[in-house]
């Protein structure tokens, strides 16, 4: 069976062995149905059986897809594209060898991080800097270094729980730390910040929402009263999670604001506001990142050469364009421009059965989650269900990713200007059936 060609083409995809599973376990399944005395299929149905499980196995693997849902840093799509100058400038790098933990100028064995540190020093104003694979990491490495053992304040509002079940009280746990609730969902005061610090608390743990906002009757203190109001040796640490640091966002306090703030530590994202690839970041005083540095875990917790590579590229980027970055470029697309795209993309397509309509677009990626702004998307006027347009979009070679508003489907097109407008018009004429000349 592995050397008849409808088989052996599934190799470069999912590999030689994993097809051979698939095939083994079809057979098994004709050995059963024969034993209960079903007539036996033909050489064509048991290929194509073999074959529908073969791609079904194939269409789980990573790859590319178009983001038409209007949400810039997309978490499941992976948040913020690497641009492609950052990734060509680091390819021989990552497919030869580098001085990842090598000292030029001595021979010897190097610090892994490269210049990261002192780019990010640079661009928030920091004593130091930490880099870990992702911010979740950021803030256990930071609690379990700091606080193991002794009390964390944290307000109730912000024991918030992000995409995958990172929760705050768990991670806390996690940590060692022990959990001080103050405050209440929607307002925590200074004096609930300070009645509740003892001799046995470590920190006051500033948390980003992420994904949520809490309107109306709500109040907190600033960063900046909280640092002139707490005690010394207690530390102040911020999760601000979007890695907004000189960017404009609506609703986002840069890194830099928090640590003038008075901040002792923020961690933040690399790969939502910032551009970069999946990553983690803690920076402020140098004698408590020096203490997070030597915890064991930071081994368990650091990044590999490709990402290092990638940051490092991605941070000089930002340092001659700080206000820069596909968040900005989203936000101040015009809107003429968006709409020109978008008849290329309908040419030949029937205005009955797509249009250009307003939709406003989002950051997303747990980043100003109630911020929007204007945009365009084309609406597909098809009467058949929306579930099955969007399945038909996610079939397409390089599949697409749809929304639904209002009962009607949506490609938002600030999320598509990067893609080929003539694959997005030859799909979209393929879902509608329409024969394009």
């Amino acid at each position: 069976m592995l050397e008849r060609e409808e088989i052996a083409r599934w190799f470069p995809v999912i590999g030689r062995p994993l097809t051979a599973v698939h095939v083994s376990a079809v057979l098994e399944e004709l050995r059963a149905s024969f034993a209960r005395g079903e007539a036996p299929p033909d050489a064509a149905a048991v290929i194509g059986r073999i074959d529908t499980v073969c791609a079904r196995t194939a269409r789980r693997r990573i790859r590319r897809v178009i983001n038409a849902t209007g949400v810039v840093l997309h978490t499941n799509m992976g948040r913020c594209p690497i641009g492609r100058e950052v990734w060509d400038a680091v390819r021989d790098l990552n497919t030869g060898y580098s001085n990842i933990e090598l000292d030029l100028s001595t021979g010897k064995r190097g610090r892994r991080s490269g210049l990261i540190p002192d780019i990010l020093q640079a661009l928030t104003g920091a004593e130091a800097a930490l880099v870990v694979n992702n911010n979740a990491a950021a803030v256990l490495l930071m609690l379990t270094a700091l606080a193991a053992g002794r009390e964390v304040v944290v307000s109730r509002g912000e024991q918030v729980q992000i995409g995958g079940g990172f929760r705050i009280p768990e991670i806390l746990a996690l940590s060692g730390a022990r959990l001080v609730e103050v405050g209440t969902t929607n307002i925590t005061t200074l004096k609930d910040y300070t009645d509740a610090i003892t001799g046995e608390t470590a920190m006051v743990l500033v948390v980003h929402t992420s994904n949520f906002r809490v309107r109306g009757f709500t109040s907190k203190p600033s960063v900046a009263e909280l640092a002139r109001s707490l005690p010394g040796g207690v530390v102040l640490a911020v999760d601000q999670g979007s890695g907004v640091t000189l960017e404009r966002v609506p609703g986002e306090t840069p890194v830099k604001k928090h640590l003038t703030d008075g901040a002792h530590l923020v961690c933040f994202s690399g790969d939502k506001v910032l551009g970069g690839p999946q990553a983690g970041f803690i920076v402020g005083r140098e004698e408590l990142l020096r203490r997070a540095a030597e915890h064991p875990l930071l081994r368990a917790f650091r990044p590999g050469k490709t990402v290092y590579s990638l940051l490092e590229e991605t941070l000089v980027a930002k340092l001659n364009a700080p206000t820069l970055g596909i968040v900005a470029e989203a936000q101040d697309m015009p809107l003429e421009e968006l709409r020109r795209f978008g008849r290329r993309i309908l040419r030949g397509i029937p205005r009955e059965l797509a249009r250009i309509v307003d939709a406003p677009a989002a950051v997303g990626g747990g980043s100003a989650p109630d911020e929007i702004f204007p945009s365009l998307a084309i609406e597909i006027g098809d009467p058949r269900e929306p579930e099955d347009i969007l399945e038909a979009f996610r079939r397409q070679e390089v599949p697409i990713i749809a929304t639904v508003e209002d009962g009607r489907v949506r490609l938002a097109l600030v999320t598509m200007i990067r893609e080929d407008p003539g694959y997005i018009r030859a799909a979209l004429a393929a879902v509608l059936g329409v024969e394009l000349t």
